[in-house]
C-alpha cells in the first residue's frame, strides 16, 4: 500500500520519521513521501525528514503550547502553506494519505482534523488519521484534548486508526523510554501493514492487496491493529497452531486499543516465509476471527516475507463499540469539565454527547 505520511506536532512528526526510517530500512518502498508539521520550530529542528512550520505570524515558533484550538486555528491560517509543502510528493501513484499525531497536545490534536478535511478537498485518494490517544497517567488537558480531537478527525477523515498509548509499552518504563518503544512499536507494526499490499519477498499462495486493506477501512469511524509474532518451524505443517496462537494473541492481547474486539470488519495478515506457512492455521484463524469479532467481512491473505519467524496482523475497521473507547471518551468529558471555559458545537459520532468537538 503506497501512502504519504503527514505528521502533525511533536508525536507525529516522530512517528513519522520512524515510519519512514524503518520502511526504509526493510526496503518495502511502501512510504512514497513523508513531511512533518509543526507550529514549534525547535521540535521540527531534531528530524531528518522533510518539515513545515506554521502559525510564525501568531506563535513565532514557540507552539501553542497546548492549546488545541489555537493549534487548529493557525492550520487553517497556514493551510495554503502546507499544502504547497505537499505540492509534488502526492502523485499518481499514492493509494492513501495518513495524517499522524499525538490527539493529546496542541498542534497536532487541533490541525490533525483540519489537516484531514483540507486534503480530503483536493486529493480522490481516502484520507486516513493515525492517532495516539495519551496514556491513563497523562494529565486532564490532554485527556480533554484528545477527546475533542478525535470526534472531531474522526468526522473529517476516512477512517481513524487509533493506537493507546497504554497498549504498546512495557511496565517499570520511564516516560521517555515509553514514548521511545511506542515509537518503535507504532513503526513496526503499522509499517508491516502498509507494506502488506507490496510482495517484495517471493510469491504467497494469497498475497494480501491494497485494496484489501482500504476495503476494511472503509467502514470508517475508528480502526485498531493487532500484532503478535513467534518463531516458526520449517515444517510448515508444524505451524498450524504457531499461527493459530499468534492470531489469538494479536487480536485479544496485542491490539493497539486494547480490548477492542467487536468489529464491522477485519483483515488478517499472516506474514513470513511462503513455504512455512500453514494453510490449514491461515484458514482457521479467519474464521476463529470471523467468530470473535462477529463480522462477516474478514479478509485474508499472506505477506510474503524473509524471516525465521511468522507474525500475525489484524486490522478491525468500525470499532467503536470498544469499551475501552467509551471508558477513554468517559475520561476526556471529565477531564473537559475540569478545564475553565465552556465549548459549543457537540459532534455525534460517540454516545457521549456532553464531550464537544473541536471545531
Amino acid at each position: 500500500m503506497k501512502v504519504v505520511l503527514i505528521g502533525v506536532g511533536q508525536a507525529g512528526g516522530k512517528i513519522t520519521q520512524a515510519l519512514a526510517e524503518f520502511d526504509h530500512r526493510m526496503g518495502f518502498g511502501a512510504v512514497r513521501g513523508a513531511l512533518a508539521v509543526n507550529s514549534a520550530k525547535t521540535d521540527l529542528q531534531s528530524l531528518s525528514i522533510d518539515t513545515a512550520l506554521v502559525g510564525q505570524d501568531r506563535v513565532k515558533g514557540h507552539g501553542v503550547g497546548g492549546d488545541n484550538e489555537l493549534g487548529a486555528a493557525v492550520m487553517q491560517s497556514d493551510a495554503t502553506e502546507v499544502m504547497d509543502a505537499l505540492d509534488g510528493r502526492i502523485t499518481a501513484e499514492a493509494e492513501a494519505i495518513f495524517i499522524v499525531a499525538g490527539l493529546g497536545g496542541g498542534t497536532g490534536s487541533g490541525g490533525a482534523p483540519v489537516l484531514a478535511r483540507e486534503l480530503s478537498r483536493v486529493y480522490d485518494v481516502p484520507v486516513y488519521g493515525l492517532g495516539v490517544l495519551p496514556g491513563r497517567g497523562e494529565g486532564a488537558m490532554y485527556q480533554a484534548n484528545a477527546g475533542r480531537s478525535l470526534k472531531t478527525l474522526v468526522r473529517e477523515a476516512n477512517a481513524t486508526l487509533l493506537i493507546d498509548n497504554d497498549a504498546w509499552h512495557s511496565s517499570g518504563e520511564s516516560m521517555g523510554e515509553a514514548f521511545d518503544s511506542i515509537n518503535d512499536a507504532i513503526a513496526q507494526r503499522v509499517g508491516l501493514l502498509f507494506a502488506s499490499g507490496e510482495a517484495v519477498e517471493g510469491v504467497g499462495e494469497s498475497v494480501v492487496d491494497s485494496s484489501e486493506v482500504i476495503n476494511t477501512l472503509r467502514s470508517g469511524g475508528v480502526a485498531a491493529l493487532g500484532y503478535a509474532s513467534a518463531v516458526a518451524s520449517d515444517d510448515s505443517s508444524e505451524n498450524l497452531n504457531t499461527i493459530m496462537s499468534t492470531t489469538r494473541r494479536a487480536l485479544l492481547t496485542g491490539t493497539s486499543l486494547p480490548n477492542a474486539v467487536a468489529a464491522d470488519s477485519a483483515l488478517l495478515v499472516i506474514a513470513g516465509r511462503p513455504d512455512v506457512i500453514s494453510r490449514k492455521g491461515v484458514e482457521r484463524s479467519r474464521k476463529w476471527v470471523e467468530e470473535e469479532t462477529g463480522s462477516l467481512q474478514v479478509r485474508g491473505g499472506d505477506f510474503p516475507l524473509d524471516s525465521d519467524r511468522l507474525a500475525s496482523l489484524i486490522l478491525l475497521g468500525g470499532v467503536e463499540r470498544s469499551n475501552r473507547l467509551q471508558e477513554f471518551m468517559e475520561r476526556a468529558k471529565e477531564a473537559q469539565e475540569q478545564q475553565p471555559e465552556e465549548r459549543s458545537d457537540p459532534a455525534e459520532q460517540f454516545r457521549n454527547d456532553k464531550l464537544q468537538d473541536l471545531f
